[in-house]
């Protein structure tokens, strides 16, 4: 893990491999932005016209090199855009961007606008983000090193408080970004279990697993029927935070496939590949659930990780079973590929009976949400338009792209079932991803403050790696949630 540190000296004196600093875009070509003023007298006053004539124009992203040949310290120069006037999102993506191209450097220093406590910290989780490397199955000769040490330029007063909340956050982000990376051979309901067993008794939460047997023994009728398929059997995990100052309890219920093949409703293989990514709800939460223990806030925070691998075989749910979900509620399965909802139908249900002032639940239900928002952009729906609002608000605070989307009455007709209280699916393909959420509303007990997170896109990056975010697990939502969890905290 990349570890991140403090210095408010000049950035030209510091002790580094490599200088990150930022210029910003203008009519003239770029311009030191703040934390980059010394370095252009250091270089004669011609930094800015040597990266203008490299095609360096400050733009948010752009990245150029320079030997600096003794004018400074560090002998490589980094310049990273950050166009006209960065917002803090602007600067984690720019650190991100630039800690991310000095791969097998062993030490950086971003000298970027840090003149706040606010500022220090976006620098600091984008350039921690920014570090993050998944080589665990490459040998020896493979394997790029990250960064692995941060030296943030600032001398803002709190800035040092505001370092050790981004390498808590930036470790709970890079736990969930591990899992869903992690092969599904190597992380199946059961393994999932077990690393969640491990991190609760390093950070103090408690934990409760149930087995197969003790999930059909109670009625979860949901995660047995998913799981039923495959030789790896479903969990549910129950992680628990409490404060002895909190007034406020939070639930989150994670969707936690370890693996979606759709059941018998057999996916096309090229919507299969990607598929160890659909346990990332669960992911996030467990992060989140870490995340909030370490920061030690003052809220009562519970995470469930509804976990079951759906893979078809000669005892998996077919295609118009009826399942009892742990609500008591009766559903028609018409798509085995519909598994996320029945999963975490179970999960809301038993959120409840802890009393929560907020359920959120987080998945990647739907590929309809990447139709209708594209791969960087979650859905929230909530059965309140204040906490809808209250959850797209947590996530752009973290950087987090979120858009608040409506639960239409009318789609819940098309999940009428002729048999049972509902069915998993309606039959038209309009609306897919708001009908799901209609779905989910249904097992949300009258009285209780509920979101649901659609994250099917941002989730897994299957592009290119852009800012702090790396190419595969995104760790998405994880910080929206601990964010949720701080503001409740402060009521």
């Amino acid at each position: 893990m990349t570890t991140v540190r403090l210095n408010s000296a000049d950035p030209v004196s510091i002790d580094t491999d490599a200088l990150i600093v930022g210029f910003r875009s203008g009519q003239d070509g770029p311009s030191p932005a703040a934390g980059a003023e010394t370095l252009d007298t250091a270089f004669g006053g011609g930094l800015a016209a040597s990266l203008a004539a490299l095609g360096f124009g400050g733009k948010p992203g752009e990245l150029a090199k320079l030997p600096t040949f003794g004018s400074i310290a560090a002998p490589v120069l980094v310049a990273v855009g950050l166009g006209d006037s960065p917002d803090l999102e602007g600067l984690r993506r720019a650190a991100g961007a630039a800690v991310r191209s000095l791969t097998g450097t062993a030490r950086a220093a971003l000298a970027l606008p840090a003149g706040t406590a606010e500022e220090a910290e976006a620098v600091a989780l984008g350039g921690l983000l920014g570090a993050y490397a998944f080589d665990r199955y490459r040998t020896d000769g493979e394997r790029k090193e990250p960064v692995a040490e941060l030296t943030v330029v600032s001398g803002a007063e709190g800035a040092e408080q505001v370092a050790e909340r981004a390498a808590v956050l930036a470790e709970a982000v890079t736990l969930v970004r591990d899992l869903v990376n992690t092969p599904p051979s190597d992380l199946n309901p059961a393994k999932f279990a077990e690393i969640a067993e491990r991190a609760a008794a390093e950070t103090g939460l408690g934990v409760e697993i149930l087995d197969e047997k003790q999930l059909k023994d109670g009625g979860y009728g949901g995660l047995i029927g998913v799981g039923q398929g495959s030789a790896n059997p479903p969990r549910l995990v129950r992680l628990s935070y409490t404060h002895p100052e909190a007034s406020k309890t939070l639930a989150f219920v994670g969707k936690g496939i370890t693996f979606d093949s759709g059941g018998l409703s057999l996916k096309p293989s090229a919507s299969m590949d990607w598929m160890k990514s659909d346990m990332s709800g669960a992911g996030a939460v467990f992060g989140a659930l870490v995340g909030i223990a370490r920061l030690g806030l003052p809220v009562n925070a519970v995470g469930y990780l509804c976990l079951a691998e759906n893979l078809p075989s000669g005892t998996a749910q077919r295609p118009s079973d009826v399942i009892r979900s742990y609500s008591g509620k009766t559903v028609e399965v018409l798509d085995t590929d519909a598994e996320g909802r029945l999963v975490l139908m179970d999960g809301i249900a038993r959120a409840a009976e802890d009393s929560p002032d907020l359920i959120v639940d987080v998945a990647t239900l739907t590929g309809a949400q990447i139709v209708a928002l594209g791969w960087r952009t979650a859905a929230v729906m909530a059965n309140d338009d204040a906490v809808r609002e209250l959850v797209v608000e947590a996530a752009g605070a973290a950087g987090e792209g979120a858009w608040g989307m409506p639960l239409p009455e009318e789609l819940r007709k098309g999940l009428d079932s002729p048999v049972a209280d509902i069915a998993n699916l309606q039959p038209e393909r309009w609306g897919g991803m708001l009908a799901a959420g209609v779905f989910l509303k249904e097992f949300v007990p009258d009285g209780v403050r509920w979101a649901h997170i659609d994250m099917a896109g941002p989730a897994f990056n299957k592009g290119e790696p852009y800012g702090y975010v790396p190419k595969g697990g995104t760790g998405a939502i994880t910080r929206t949630l601990i964010g949720l969890a701080e503001r409740h905290a402060s009521i």
